[in-house]
C-alpha cells in the first residue's frame, strides 16, 4: 500500500534490480475482484480494489510510492514490494494478495452498511405517534370543563357583555376555533368570565385561554419542559415563578407571575405522549371594586381540576 508524502513505509526493502527478461504481461481479469451477486447496486459488478497499485502507477490518491513507482515484471526482494505494492508473502502471492482480500472485506462492509441504510436499520423510518387516546375535536370550548371557575364564583359573561367588533355586532363568548394539518390537529378555546358578585360599577376583566395540539409528526417531549423553565430563566421585567405539577399527564408546569398585586396571571401546561395542552388565566380586578379577586393559590387549584377534567373528556 501506498503512503501519502515521504512517511517512511516500515515494510520497504531496498529495491533489487530487476532481472533481465521480458516485462511480465499485466495482471489477467481474473485478479479483479468480483463485486457481490444482485442487490441494491445492479448484479455482480466487478469492484476494483481501491487499494491496489496498477504497474508503474503512483501511490494512493496520486500520489508515489516510497522508492519510485514499480515496473512491470520487478521482481520482489526478500520482504519486499511486489508487483502490486504490498509486501511479500512466505507463499509467494505477495502482498497483492493480502490487499484483494482486504479491499474484499472493505467492500462487503460497505455493501452491507448500503443494505442496512435501504432498510432503514439506522432509525430512519420515523416513529408512530403517541397520541396517549386523544383526538381532534372542532369545538374545544365545547370540551374545556369551566365547573371550577363557575364553583369559585364566576360565570362565563354573556355575549352581548362581551367586547363588540368592528362590525358592531357582540362578539360571540366563549370563542372556539380549530385546525387539522398534516404534521398538527390543533384547537383553542378563549372565555370571558365574570365575578358574581360584582356590581355593575365594578370594573374586571378576566379571559381564560385554553389550548390542544396533537402532535403527529414530532415528539414534543424533548423540548416541553424547556419551553415553560424558559419564564422564569428570562430576563425580564416581569417575574414568573415556575413549578412542576405532579399528577396530571406526563409532565406539567405551573407558570405564575409575582409581580402584579392587581391581578393574576397563570399558565398550566400539561403533556401527555404526544399532545399538549396549556390553559391560562389572565385576569385584572380595580382595586375600588366590590369583588375580591382569587389568591394564585386558588386560581392554580381552579386550572389544575379544568385541566384534569378537560383532558378526560378528549380521550373520550
Amino acid at each position: 500500500m501506498s503512503i501519502p508524502g515521504d512517511q517512511h513505509n516500515p515494510y520497504a526493502q531496498p529495491q533489487q534490480p530487476a532481472p533481465a527478461q521480458p516485462p511480465s504481461p499485466p495482471p489477467s481479469p481474473s485478479t479483479a475482484q468480483q463485486g457481490p451477486g444482485p442487490g441494491p447496486y445492479g448484479p455482480g459488478v466487478p469492484q476494483q480494489n481501491p487499494y491496489a497499485q496498477a504497474p508503474g502507477a503512483g501511490g494512493a490518491y496520486g500520489y508515489p510510492a516510497p522508492g519510485g513507482p514499480q515496473q512491470p515484471g520487478a521482481a520482489p526482494g526478500p520482504g519486499g514490494f511486489d508487483g502490486a505494492g504490498g509486501p511479500g508473502g512466505p507463499d509467494g502471492r505477495g502482498a497483492g494478495h493480502w490487499l484483494w482480500a482486504f479491499g474484499g472485506a472493505v467492500a462487503a462492509s460497505a455493501m452491507g452498511g448500503a443494505v442496512l441504510f435501504a432498510a432503514g436499520a439506522f432509525g430512519d423510518a420515523r416513529p408512530d405517534p403517541d397520541l396517549a387516546g386523544y383526538s381532534y375535536t372542532s369545538d374545544l370550548c365545547h370540551q374545556t370543563s369551566f365547573t371550577p371557575f363557575e364553583s369559585s364564583n364566576y360565570k362565563i359573561k354573556p355575549a352581548g357583555g362581551s367586547a363588540s367588533g368592528s362590525s358592531g355586532t357582540a362578539a360571540q363568548n366563549p370563542q372556539y376555533s380549530g385546525v387539522q394539518q398534516g404534521s398538527l390537529d390543533s384547537m383553542w378555546c378563549n372565555a370571558e368570565l365574570k365575578p358574581s358578585d360584582a356590581s355593575s360599577s365594578d370594573y374586571s376583566s378576566t379571559w381564560v385561554y385554553s389550548t390542544a395540539t396533537l402532535h403527529k409528526k414530532t415528539d414534543p417531549s424533548a423540548e416541553f419542559a424547556d419551553s415553560y423553565r424558559a419564564y422564569e430563566s428570562q430576563r425580564s421585567s416581569i417575574a414568573y415563578k415556575v413549578t412542576s405539577v405532579p399528577g396530571i399527564g406526563d409532565e406539567a408546569y405551573l407558570v405564575n407571575r409575582t409581580d402584579d398585586s392587581s391581578g393574576a396571571y397563570v399558565i398550566l401546561g400539561v403533556r401527555d405522549g404526544w399532545a399538549t395542552y396549556q390553559i391560562t388565566w389572565s385576569s385584572y380586578t380595580s382595586r375600588s371594586g366590590s369583588a375580591k379577586p382569587p389568591t394564585t393559590e386558588q386560581v392554580s387549584g381552579m386550572l389544575k381540576t379544568s385541566a384534569t377534567e378537560t383532558l378526560r373528556k378528549l380521550r373520550g
